[in-house]
């Protein structure tokens, strides 16, 4: 069941902020995804000086 009378021109200017709203988060949420991964990048994943022993070997009963 929809409205007998829909004026469309009006309903369109009248949801304009929210969907540029909605849009302003997606482009936010978007860029702070993309500086997270460059972060990880950045960082890699080299070995550090603490890590230069082996690790302790677990000996089981067979």
């Amino acid at each position: 069941m929809s409205a007998p009378s829909t004026n469309i021109d009006k309903q369109t200017k009248r949801h304009r902020p929210a969907i540029w709203g909605m849009i302003a988060v997606a482009v936010f949420v978007a860029i702070l995804f993309f500086a997270y991964l460059a972060n990880l990048a950045a960082q890699g994943n080299e070995p550090s000086d603490d890590s230069a022993q082996p690790a302790a070997s677990v000996s089981t009963d067979g």
